[in-house]
């Protein structure tokens, strides 16, 4: 089977070529990893990506304060094209229109927002008009945690019905969805994935992501792929 892809950076970018192209559409792909090793940098490249070569709607879910228009602005501005560099101001504004940032900070007002866009995106399709393209929550562990303490059940419930919603969207919408997780200490204190094991099953990609301490090179290996191999993995550079 043939899956549609957003590329992340370009062609010759490894994450890319690791992915063999890139964010598949109707997929939800997680990026996980410790703190500062690049997972909301990824999010903003792939947002300005989409936004500027798929002149596609973004929608980013961003819950800690973390989304930089001054960076999406510098990776437009690596962009080479010359016809790009010539309407560099008109590009950046219209790049910027279709990404429409939400700051929430509690799992009740990301459903809000999902279901608002999932309203959105039937009436678009409906009408005819363009449609959101890309939906990124940076970080869904932020929002999911504080639910998950107690024995209850309840907090594991809401867990799983917003993955499932996260995932029909892409799914019945033909976009990408990317979410963050972090890591915790699991036995031994090797760090682990966030969110445990019922959330694990979730994602239809999970991508590992590290940096090398005082260096910006990053490293990023497949956790989880729905049809490509685990333990592939790849160094680059944002």
């Amino acid at each position: 089977m043939v899956w549609s892809c957003w590329k992340m950076f370009n062609r010759t970018n490894r994450i890319d070529m690791l992915l063999q192209g890139g964010l598949c559409v109707g997929h939800l792909t997680e990026l996980v990893g410790p703190s500062s090793s690049g997972k909301t940098q990824i999010c903003l490249k792939v947002a300005s990506r989409v936004a500027t070569r798929y002149m596609g709607g973004v929608v980013f879910i961003d819950t800690g304060n973390s989304f930089s228009p001054l960076r999406i602005a510098h990776f437009i501005n690596q962009i080479p094209d010359t016809i790009f560099k010539e309407v560099e101001q008109n590009i950046l504004e219209k790049v910027m229109s279709q990404i429409l940032c939400h700051s929430v900070f509690d799992i009740f007002a990301m459903l809000d927002v999902v279901h608002q866009l999932e309203y959105s995106l039937r009436s678009q399709v409906q009408t005819g008009a363009d449609q959101v393209r890309l939906l990124i929550v940076d970080s869904i562990s932020s929002l999911i945690t504080p639910i998950l303490g107690g024995s209850g059940p309840h907090g594991r419930a809401l867990m799983i019905s917003a993955g499932f919603l996260l995932k029909k969207l892409a799914h019945e919408h033909n976009l990408a969805v990317v979410v963050t997780n972090h890591m915790v200490g699991g036995e031994g204190g090797i760090l682990k994935p966030a969110l445990g094991e019922s959330w694990k099953s979730i994602p239809h990609v999970r991508l590992l992501l590290s940096r090398d301490p005082g260096s910006s090179i990053c490293h990023m290996s497949i956790l989880k792929h729905s049809y490509m191999a685990s333990g592939r993995a790849a160094r680059f550079m944002i």
